[in-house]
């Protein structure tokens, strides 16, 4: 069986580990964490990156950041993970779902504006696949709003906007390290963008348990103590240590995915008739996070999902949008009409896609791909 997905392994990891265990700081902030951080600073040009456990964490810090309140309502898309709206209404918001282009499967910045009510407090971008939402027009509409921007980025590490790296286009970005993403920490991991200047010094404090803990190791006060609501947001250097030898081999991981994308896109291409495949805008650089296909219906994508199984490839679709959900219900609400939301989900499929992926297991995925895509449409 050919997994949908297997961690992405370099083999600098090990060392790195035992490297940071020699060091003897395990705990977050040491040498690995300041490394890592120093990376995805030149990568995404931000002003400050801070390494969390998790996006989820992350997402967590962000919500606290710009002091959400009970009753402050957030825009997001409802096709998203559970964490980008939990993070929000832990804090007490109401969730206010927007539907989704069905080209990017991103939120569709048309929708937002009449999203907007007196209690809106932010708009959270989430830009799936890697692939950018149209981050101008969602800027312009939170400025002429007031609104925070935070940008869930968990699957655009290496992607870009217009040359600017997703995750520092908004006042907030999040990334992941989970093992499902293109590069990992472990199995968990995160990072919290922090583009705004006025919002480094608290966002130190609150992931430091809310002291100022960062300010003491600088030097900068001679004791730390309580200043702010927080909690422990700090990855260990052990995580750290693997992402260090993921992020060193970027490019590497970034260009053997496009390749892997590329070779999908040709075979999937060449049966247009029947499904879609992604559509990746010209102003937009992706990261080859994942590729899908839509179907023309539900039927036949889980169709196509079944035969590759029984040929020992395992392909998934996503997403169940969350506003469908019992706490999507509960805690948000769907604004305006659902067009592509449910719709454009129920036809998804993903493809096997990761860094370890051999040459001889691509092509059998390839030879089975299209067998399989031969016998469900010859002669429709």
């Amino acid at each position: 069986m050919i997994n949908f997905n297997i961690p992405p392994l370099v083999g600098s990891e090990l060392k790195y580990i035992k490297e940071a265990m020699e060091n003897k700081k395990l705990c977050g902030d040491g040498p690995f964490t300041k490394k890592c951080q120093k990376l995805l600073q030149d990568i995404s040009r931000t002003r400050t990156a801070l390494l969390t456990p998790s996006c989820t964490a992350a997402l967590e810090m962000a919500a606290i950041l710009i002091d959400i309140q009970k009753g402050d309502e957030v825009i997001m898309p409802s096709y998203t993970f559970v964490s980008t709206a939990n993070a929000f209404v832990l804090r007490g918001a109401k969730i206010v779902f927007v539907d989704i282009r069905s080209d990017t499967m991103n939120i569709d910045e048309k929708k937002i504006e009449e999203a907007i009510t007196s209690r809106t407090k932010a708009i959270v971008p989430v830009h799936y696949a890697g692939v950018a939402c149209e981050m101008d027009a969602i800027m312009n509409i939170a400025t002429k709003h007031s609104l925070w921007v935070i940008e869930d980025a968990a699957q655009g590490v290496m992607s870009k906007y217009k040359g600017k790296a997703l995750g520092s286009i908004g006042h907030l970005g999040c990334y992941s390290f989970h093992e499902t993403k293109n590069y990992t920490s472990g199995g968990e991991g995160g990072a919290l963008l922090v583009n705004d200047a006025d919002l480094v010094k608290r966002a130190e404090i609150i992931r430091e348990k809310g002291t100022d803990r960062s300010l003491f190791l600088k030097g900068v006060v001679d004791k730390y103590t309580w200043r702010d609501i927080g909690s422990s947001f700090l990855p260990s250097e052990l995580q750290a240590a693997y992402l260090f030898a993921q992020l060193e081999c970027a490019d590497e991981i970034n260009n053997k995915r496009k390749d892997v994308w590329d070779k999908y896109l040709s075979l999937f291409s060449q049966f247009s008739d029947q499904l879609n495949t992604p559509i990746v805008p010209s102003d937009c650089e992706h990261n080859a996070h994942m590729f899908f296909v839509k179907f023309n219906s539900k039927m036949i994508r889980d169709d196509f999902i079944d035969r590759m199984g029984l040929n020992g490839v395992t392909c998934v679709f996503h997403y169940i949008p969350l506003h469908s959900s019992e706490a999507g219900m509960n805690f948000g609400v769907f604004a305006g009409e659902d067009v592509f939301t449910t719709s454009e989900s129920n036809k998804l499929v993903r493809m096997p896609l990761y860094f370890n992926l051999s040459e001889e297991d691509l092509e059998s995925v390839l030879n089975i791909t299209k067998k399989v895509l031969e016998d469900m449409f010859c002669g429709r």
